[in-house]
C-alpha cells in the first residue's frame, strides 16, 4: 500500500528536493506540499494523509504548533507528524515531541533517514535522529524540565526494561533480540505500558522515561 505524504516548508527548493526522495520510492507518494503553517492545517485536516513532514520555521503558523493542531493532546484523530528542520535546537526538538510529533528528523541527516522516518511513522513507529537523542536527555533532566506523572498502573519490571529500550531508540526487533522474547510479545508491552501510561505512541513512553529519569539508572 502506498504512503501519502504531505510536506509543509516554506522553501519551493527544499520541499521539491524532498518530494524527488520520497518519491524515488515504490511505496511513497507526495499528495499535497504547503508553504505556510495555516495551509499545512487546513490541507492536512482535508486530506488526511499517512504522514504529515513539517518544518519548524514556516510563516503564520510554525511547525510546533502545526504539530499540535494536527497530533497534539485533545485532537480526536490525531494525524502522524514527522518534523523536519535544519534547526536542532532543544526547544524545537521537545516542543514537537510534546506536541504530538512521531518524529524529528534533522534535513542533514540523508536521504535514508528521511525515508525511514515517514515508514516508521506510518507504521506506529516513531525515529528521531540519533544525534538528538543527547540533546533531548539534557534537556528533560534540566531543572525546569516537567516532573513525569504516574502511570495508571505500575509498570512490571519487563514493562521498565521496553521503556527503556525505546527511550533508547530500539525497534521493536531490536528489543526482541536483545530481550530474547518475541515479536509479539513486544507489541503486546508496547501496548500495554501506552495504556497505562496514557500515551499515544513510543515518542510518548520515550517522553515519560526521560522525565521519570529511567535512562540515568541504565
Amino acid at each position: 500500500m502506498t504512503i501519502s505524504v504531505l510536506l509543509a516548508d516554506d522553501q519551493a527548493m527544499v520541499r521539491a528536493s524532498l518530494r524527488v526522495i520520497l518519491e524515488d520510492q515504490p511505496d511513497i507518494t507526495v499528495v499535497a506540499e504547503a508553504a505556510d503553517g495555516d495551509e499545512a492545517i487546513a490541507l492536512a485536516r482535508r486530506l488526511r494523509p499517512d504522514v504529515c513532514l513539517v518544518d519548524v520555521q514556516m510563516p503564520r503558523v510554525d511547525g510546533i504548533e502545526v504539530t499540535r493542531a494536527l497530533a497534539g493532546p485533545g485532537v480526536p484523530a490525531p494525524l502522524r507528524v514527522v518534523v523536519v528542520t535544519t534547526f536542532d535546537l532543544d526547544e524545537y526538538v521537545y516542543g514537537a515531541l510534546r506536541g504530538g510529533a512521531v518524529g524529528f528528523v534533522l534535513k542533514d541527516a540523508g536521504p535514508a533517514l528521511l525515508v525511514e522516518a515517514v515508514r516508521a511513522a506510518n507504521a506506529g513507529d516513531a525515529l528521531i535522529s540519533p544525534s538528538l537523542t543527547l540533546r533531548l536527555l539534557r534537556h528533560v533532566t534540566s531543572a525546569g524540565a516537567p516532573a513525569a506523572h504516574r502511570p495508571a498502573q505500575p509498570l512490571s519490571e519487563r514493562e521498565i526494561e521496553v521503556v527503556r529500550a525505546i527511550a533508547r531508540g530500539r525497534t521493536n526487533r531490536e528489543i526482541a533480540t536483545e530481550l530474547f522474547i518475541s515479536l509479539s510479545t513486544v507489541k503486546g508491552h508496547v501496548s500495554a505500558i501506552q495504556a497505562k501510561l496514557g500515551v499515544r505512541n513510543r515518542v510518548g513512553i520515550a517522553s515519560w522515561a526521560w522525565e521519570s529519569r529511567l535512562m540515568g539508572a541504565t
